[in-house]
C-alpha cells in the first residue's frame, strides 16, 4: 500500500517505503516524531508551482482561508446547537445575553459536561498522550509543523468546554483547526520552512477574520501573533486568506450577529488623558487576569483532586456564578452586545467584571479548554464602562462619550491579555468604521502593551509557554537555533592522547604548529582535559607528564546542546574551543567545536533569516 492517485496523479504516503534522496530540511528529527502523522503529497508538478510562483502559494492560502471559514462556521454551529439543546434557548437566542437561565440546566450542564471533558482528558492522556503545538509555538520552534490529528482533539475539548456553557472562547480552537489545515496542506505541497510557517499565519489569519467579520483584524493577528513579523511579501497570501475565510462565512451566515454604535464624530484632545489612563488600567487588570488563571490551575492542582473531577467541580463553581448573572457563561459575544448600550450602575459593572473574572479563571484553571479572547473583549469593554462612570463623577471638563471608553476599553485590554495592538485596533476599525475612534485605541494600545512589556513581559499565549518552561515570547523562528546543535557542528576528527603521556613523548608525536590543541583521555578512553600544543612546546614547562596542562576538565559540550547553550558554555568556561562528549556519564570524547566556529556558524544563520524576511 505505498501510493495511491490524487488529482489523478501519482501520490505517496509518508509512511511508505521512503526515498533516500528527499529530505526535508526545515524540519528537526523531535518535531518529525513529535508529529507522528502520514502525510499525502501532491503530485510534483504541482509541487514544483508552488514552491517557485508566488501567484500559486496565494492561491493555496486561499484555499487554506476557505477551509478556515467552514471550519469557524462549523464550530459555532455546533456550539450554538449545544446552547439551545442544554439551556433551552430560543433560535435566535445567544447564551450569554439572556436575563436568567434554567436552573437545573445550568447545574447540570456545566457539572456533567465539565466530567465529560475531564474524563475526555483522561481518555486522550492515556490512549493520545501527546501535547498538541499551537500556531505561536509551531511558528517558534518547530518551523510551522503541527499535527492535525492533535488539533483535532483540542477542537473537540474547546467546542466542548464551550458547548457547554463554560466561560471560554472559541477562538483558540479557531485557529488552531485553521492553522493545522494549513500546516498539513502546506507540507502536502513540501513547501520550505518559511513558506509553511507563513502559511500557518495564514490559516490563522482565516480564523480569526470568520470569528469577527474582520479581514484586517485577522491578516494582523497573523502577522503580529502568529508569524511574528510583517513583511511586504507576506501581505498577498495573508490577505487573500483572511479575505476568503470571510467570504465563505458571509455567504454562509448573511445575517451575522453584528454591532449597531453610535460613535462621536470627532474625539476632543484633551479626551486622551483619560484615554491613555484607561489603557493603563485596563494593562494592569489584564495581568490580574492571567495571574487569576495560574493562582486557579494551581489551587486545583494542590487539592489532591484527580484532574478528571477538577473540570466537574470547576463547572459546578462556574454554574453557580451564572445563577447570579448568565452573562459569566461561554464567551461572551451576545453579553458584549448587550453590555455596550446597557444603562449599568457602577455597582452592577464592578460585579460583572469580578464574576467574569472568576468564571473564566475557574473555567481555564479548572482544565476546561478554550482562550480568552473574547473574554478579554466583554472585560474590556465594561472596564471602560466603569472608568467612564467614575472619571464622569470627578472630570472638571466634559466627560468622554462611555460608548468612547467601553469602545478602548474592549482593545486596551484585550491588547493586554491576548497582544498585537494593531489586531484590535484593526477590530475595531472593523467593527464601528471610525477613524477617530480607531486613533484614540490605538493610543490605548500602545500604552496597555508598553505597560504589560514593562510590568509582566508576556502576553497569556507566551506566559502559558512560560509557565512549561518555554523561553518564547512571540511566534518569531527560533527553532533553528535549536536545530544548530553541537552535533551538526562540531568536528568529528579528533586527535587524543593519554593523560599520562610524558611531555618529552608529547613533543615528539605532537610538534609545534601541528595542530593548536589535543583532547586528553584516561587510560578507560574517558575525557581528562585539553592539551594546548603552544603551552607544551613553552621553555617553562618541565614536568613529568602532561597532566599539569590540562585544561577544561570538568567543561564539556554534549551533541544534543543547542548553538544557544554552546556560546554560553563557552563564556562560563573562558574557553576558545570545547571536547564533545557523548554523555556525561561515559565521557567518551566524539568531537571538537570551537567558538569560532559556532559565532560563524550563528552568523550565518542569522543572515540566512535577514534575507529571507528582507525578500532577498
Amino acid at each position: 500500500m505505498g501510493s495511491f492517485s490524487l488529482f489523478g496523479l501519482p501520490a505517496r504516503i509518508d509512511g511508505a517505503k521512503p526515498r533516500p534522496a528527499t529530505r526535508d530540511r526545515g524540519t528537526s528529527g523531535r518535531s518529525r516524531r513529535a508529529l507522528g502523522e502520514m502525510v499525502l503529497h501532491v503530485p510534483q508538478m504541482l509541487r514544483a508551482l508552488v514552491r517557485t510562483d508566488e501567484i500559486w502559494l496565494v492561491a493555496l492560502a486561499a484555499l487554506v482561508g476557505i477551509a478556515a471559514g467552514l471550519c469557524v462556521t462549523a464550530m459555532s454551529s455546533i456550539t450554538q446547537a449545544m446552547h439551545r439543546v442544554l439551556f433551552r434557548l430560543q433560535p435566535l437566542e445567544r447564551l450569554s445575553g439572556q436575563v436568567d437561565v434554567p436552573t437545573i440546566n445550568t447545574l447540570l450542564s456545566l457539572t456533567l459536561g465539565g466530567l465529560a471533558v475531564g474524563l475526555l482528558g483522561l481518555a486522550v492522556a492515556r490512549w493520545w498522550p501527546r501535547r498538541a503545538i499551537d500556531p505561536i509555538e509551531a511558528n517558534a520552534l518547530y518551523g510551522g509543523r503541527m499535527s492535525l490529528n492533535d488539533s483535532l482533539i483540542v477542537v473537540a475539548q474547546t467546542m466542548l468546554s464551550n458547548g457547554v456553557g463554560a466561560s471560554v472562547g472559541l477562538e483558540a480552537g479557531y485557529t488552531q483547526i485553521g492553522a493545522a489545515v494549513a500546516s498539513r496542506l502546506g507540507r502536502m505541497f513540501r513547501l520550505r520552512r518559511n513558506d509553511l510557517r507563513l502559511l500557518v499565519g495564514c490559516g490563522a489569519a482565516g480564523a480569526i477574520a470568520a470569528a469577527f467579520n474582520a479581514p484586517l483584524c485577522g491578516a494582523f493577528y497573523a502577522f503580529e501573533l502568529v508569524i511574528g513579523t510583517y513583511a511586504i511579501g507576506n501581505l498577498a497570501p495573508v490577505g487573500v486568506a483572511a479575505i476568503s475565510a470571510v467570504t465563505v462565512v458571509r455567504f454562509l451566515i448573511p445575517d451575522e450577529y453584528g454591532y449597531e454604535l453610535r460613535v462621536p464624530s470627532a474625539i476632543e484632545p484633551v479626551s486622551y488623558l483619560p484615554i491613555l489612563a484607561l489603557g493603563i488600567a485596563c494593562a494592569l487588570a489584564g495581568i490580574a487576569i492571567m495571574r487569576a488563571v495560574t493562582l486557579t490551575e494551581n489551587l486545583f492542582r494542590r487539592s489532591g483532586m484527580p484532574a478528571w473531577a477538577r473540570p466537574a467541580v470547576g463547572g459546578l463553581m462556574v454554574a453557580l456564578l451564572a445563577l447570579i448573572s448568565p452573562q459569566v457563561l461561554s464567551s461572551g459575544h451576545a453579553a458584549l452586545h448587550v453590555g455596550l448600550d446597557a444603562p449599568y450602575g457602577m455597582q452592577q459593572l464592578a460585579l460583572l467584571i469580578v464574576l467574569k473574572s472568576l468564571a473564566s479563571a475557574i473555567s481555564l484553571g479548572s482544565g476546561f479548554r478554550g482562550g480568552l479572547f473574547f473574554a478579554s473583549l466583554f472585560l474590556g469593554a465594561l472596564v471602560g464602562k466603569l472608568f467612564a462612570a467614575a472619571f464622569a463623577m470627578i472630570a472638571v471638563t466634559q466627560a468622554v462619550p462611555t460608548v468612547v471608553l467601553a469602545l478602548v476599553g474592549m482593545s486596551a485590554l484585550a491588547v493586554a491579555i491576548v497582544g498585537g495592538p494593531l489586531t484590535m485596533t484593526f477590530l475595531a476599525l472593523e467593527s464601528t468604521g471610525s477613524f477617530p475612534l480607531t486613533v484614540a485605541v490605538i493610543a490605548a494600545s500602545v500604552i496597555s502593551a508598553l505597560t504589560v512589556r514593562r510590568t509582566f513581559g508576556y502576553s497569556f499565549a507566551t506566559w502559558r509557554f512560560h509557565l512549561r518552561g518555554e523561553a518564547i515570547r512571540s511566534a518569531v523562528d527560533i527553532g533553528w537555533m535549536r536545530n544548530l546543535t553541537v552535533a551538526r557542528m562540531m568536528r568529528r576528527e579528533v586527535r587524543t592522547i593519554r593523560s599520562d603521556t610524558t611531555l618529552a613523548a608529547f613533543r615528539r608525536d605532537v610538534p609545534l604548529g601541528a595542530t593548536a590543541r589535543v583532547v586528553a583521555v584516561d587510560a578507560a578512553g574517558r575525557y581528562a582535559g585539553l592539551v594546548q600544543v603552544a603551552d607544551a612546546h613553552a621553555p617553562e614547562q618541565g614536568g613529568p607528564t602532561i597532566e599539569p596542562l590540562l585544561r577544561h576538565v570538568d567543561d564539556v559540550l554534549l551533541p544534543q546542546m543547542t548553538i544557544k547553550d554552546a556560546v554560553a558554555l563557552f563564556e562560563e568556561a573562558e574557553a576558545d574551543a570545547l571536547a564533545v562528549v557523548d554523555s556525561r556519564e561515559s565521557l567518551r570524547v566524539i568531537g571538537l567545536l570551537t567558538e569560532q566556529h559556532a559565532l560563524r556558524r550563528y552568523s550565518e544563520e542569522l543572515e540566512r533569516r535577514r534575507r529571507e524576511l528582507s525578500g532577498e
